[in-house]
């Protein structure tokens, strides 16, 4: 398995240097940002593939109204969007799996069962699963933009590169993979009794004021790649 992928770098050789910059940035602020801006990811991603499946589809039918079907469709899924990502979490751990359990185990069968454990484990552990899914994408989106951003600044061939260099790169991109959940459970915000409800009424002048409840400690960032939380 090739993460950096020749073939996607033989096919995108015609971006220009501030198309491949942009790619490589929002790569990184994906790799970064992934759990802190989740929702941001969640609607934005499924917006843009619904709205490029709805012009695909009007393309193909041969339909006049190509546009429109497009921006409806990438609207409705847009409204939709924070209401699927549960399901989104159960297919891609579930594929996830899937795709794990084959690249070890080529001769395995009943890989049904393998894509259920995984969307299970994907719904358990949502926050983790954002993390590890979002480092993986801003990881490869970054890699394959700079690798054409090298070429294009010091002229040479980077497929061949590439395909010369299979193992290291692999490892380089689990390593980033890896040090990217790292960064974002750091750098998650504490949600476990960070924030307190204020009261209302004020207290009468007959009796005493409460005394002030001591602030929350943080909690550490382990504890963030385990702690259950909702999509929306």
């Amino acid at each position: 398995m090739q993460l950096i992928a020749p073939d996607i770098l033989a096919e995108a050789r015609g971006l220009t240097g501030a198309m491949a910059g942009t790619i490589c940035v929002l790569g990184i602020a994906l790799w970064l940002f992934g759990w802190r801006w989740h929702r941001f990811w969640i609607v934005a991603g499924i917006t843009l593939a619904a709205g490029l499946i709805g012009l695909n589809a009007g393309r193909t039918s041969g339909g006049t109204q190509v546009m429109a079907v497009g921006i409806l469709l990438a609207v409705a899924a847009g409204l939709l969007a924070l209401e699927l990502a549960k399901v989104l979490a159960f297919v891609a751990g579930g594929c996830g799996a899937w795709l794990a359990v084959q690249w070890v185990l080529p001769q395995a069968q009943e890989l049904w069962a393998v894509f259920l454990c995984g969307g299970l484990f994907g719904l358990l552990l949502y926050r983790l699963w954002t993390m590890v899914l979002t480092s993986l994408i801003g990881t490869l989106l970054a890699g394959h933009a700079g690798v054409l951003l090298l070429e294009q600044a010091i002229r040479f061939d980077a497929v061949a590169w590439v395909s010369a260099h299979v193992p290291a790169l692999n490892g380089a991109v689990v390593g980033l993979v890896v040090l990217g959940v790292l960064l974002q459970a750091v750098s998650a915000p504490d949600e476990d009794g960070a924030t307190v409800e204020e009261k209302k009424d004020e207290p009468k002048a007959a009796e005493p004021a409460p005394a002030p409840k001591p602030a929350p400690k943080p909690a550490p960032w382990w504890k963030k790649l385990l702690s259950p939380r909702k999509a929306a």
